[in-house]
C-alpha cells in the first residue's frame, strides 16, 4: 500500500470512530474530529477528484463537480466496510457515479437518446466569461430555423383575418344602409309618408338577414365546408352562391375605395394593427401613420384628433 492509501485509511477510521451511536447526539469534540478528518480525506484525494472532473468533461462546471465529489466521499464513508475493500478503491466508484449523474443532468446531449438526434448543450454561464483581455462578453446565438417562417406565417394570418374582418364590417354597414333605404322607399310607395320611421319588425328581419349573410361570407372566406353546410341548412346552394358572388363584387369595390379603413360614422379610422390597449401590448409603443390623402377634407381633422387622443402620433 502507498503512503496516501494508508493516510486515507487512518482518516476514514477516525471518522468512523467518532461517529455517534444511533439516537445519540455527537459531542463538540467528536464533530471537530470528524470535520478535521473529512477535510484531510478531501485533501488527500483532491488530485484524483481533479482528474475525474476533467475526464468527465465537467471543467466548465467545476464548483458543482467538486460539490458532488464531496457528497460521494461522504456517502463512501457511510457505506464503507473495511473488511471487503480498501477505501481508495471504494471511493473511486462513488465519485465516478456522482460525476456521471451530474454530466447527464447538466449536459443532456451526452445521453444516448440525445446522441441519436445530435443534440448540443450550450452553457448559459459561458456568457459571463471574457475573451482574453477583451471586455466584451462571449455571445452565443441559439438559432431556431423555424422562427422566421413561423413568425411571418403568423403575422400574415393575423393581417389576413383582420383585413377580412374590416371588409366584412364595411360590407355589413353597406347592407344596412342599402336595406334601410329600400325599406323607406317601400313605405313611401305604399303612401305611408316620408316622416314615418321604418317598421321595427321589418328592421329586425333586415338585421337577421345581415347577420346570416355575414356569417356565410366569413365562412366562405376563412371557414370550412362543414361550417358552411351548418350555416346554410335553410338555403339552397344557388342562394348561397348568389350571396357570396354579390358579396365578392361589393367587397372588391370597398377594398378599392378604402371604405373598410374608415368606420361607419366616417370619423374614426379602422385599424388592422394590434390594439395598444391590450394587456399583452402594455409594454409596446405603437405609432400609427394616418395619410391625409386617404381621407376626405371634412374627415381629416376628426381622424387626426381621434388618433392623437389614443396617444398615437399622426403624420
Amino acid at each position: 500500500m502507498s503512503k496516501t492509501t494508508d493516510q486515507l485509511e487512518a482518516a476514514v477510521a477516525t471518522v468512523i470512530e467518532n461517529r455517534p451511536a444511533d439516537g445519540v447526539r455527537a459531542t463538540a469534540r467528536q464533530r471537530a474530529s470528524v470535520d478535521r478528518a473529512f477535510a484531510r480525506i478531501l485533501t488527500l484525494i483532491a488530485p484524483r477528484i481533479r482528474h475525474f472532473i476533467r475526464q468527465y468533461g465537467l471543467a466548465a462546471h467545476w464548483d458543482d463537480a467538486e460539490q458532488v465529489c464531496a457528497i460521494a466521499v461522504h456517502r463512501a464513508i457511510e457505506m464503507y466496510e473495511p473488511e471487503k475493500a480498501r477505501f481508495t478503491t471504494f471511493v473511486n466508484w462513488q465519485i465516478r457515479g456522482e460525476l456521471q449523474a451530474l454530466r447527464f443532468r447538466l449536459m443532456t446531449d451526452q445521453r444516448p437518446s440525445a446522441k441519436k438526434v445530435a443534440a448540443t448543450t450550450v452553457s448559459l454561464q459561458a456568457l459571463e466569461h471574457r475573451i482574453d483581455s477583451d471586455d466584451a462578453p462571449v455571445e452565443f446565438t441559439i438559432l431556431d430555423e423555424d422562427a422566421l417562417p413561423s413568425t411571418e406565417s403568423g403575422a400574415a394570418s393575423y393581417m389576413a383575418q383582420e383585413t377580412a374582418r374590416a371588409l366584412l364590417d364595411a360590407y355589413v354597414d353597406h347592407l344596412r344602409s342599402v336595406g334601410v333605404a329600400q325599406l323607406k322607399r317601400t313605405r313611401q310607395r305604399a303612401g305611408i309618408g316620408r316622416g314615418v320611421s321604418v317598421d321595427p319588425v321589418e328592421l329586425e328581419r333586415l338585421e337577421q338577414r345581415i347577420v346570416r349573410d355575414r356569417d356565410i361570407i366569413a365562412c366562405h372566406l376563412l371557414g370550412s365546408d362543414e361550417q358552411m353546410d351548418a350555416l346554410s341548412q335553410d338555403l339552397t346552394r344557388e342562394r348561397v352562391r348568389q350571396i357570396t358572388r354579390r358579396a365578392a363584387r361589393v367587397l372588391a369595390d370597398i377594398a378599392v375605395k378604402g371604405e373598410h379603413q374608415v368606420g361607419s360614422d366616417k370619423s374614426v379610422r379602422r385599424s388592422i394593427l394590434p390594439s395598444a390597449a391590450d394587456r399583452h401590448n402594455h409594454m409596446v409603443r405603437v405609432k400609427a401613420s394616418v395619410l391625409s390623402a386617404d381621407l376626405p377634407d371634412a374627415v381629416r381633422p376628426a381622424a387626426f384628433a381621434a388618433v392623437e387622443n389614443r396617444g398615437m402620433k399622426a403624420h
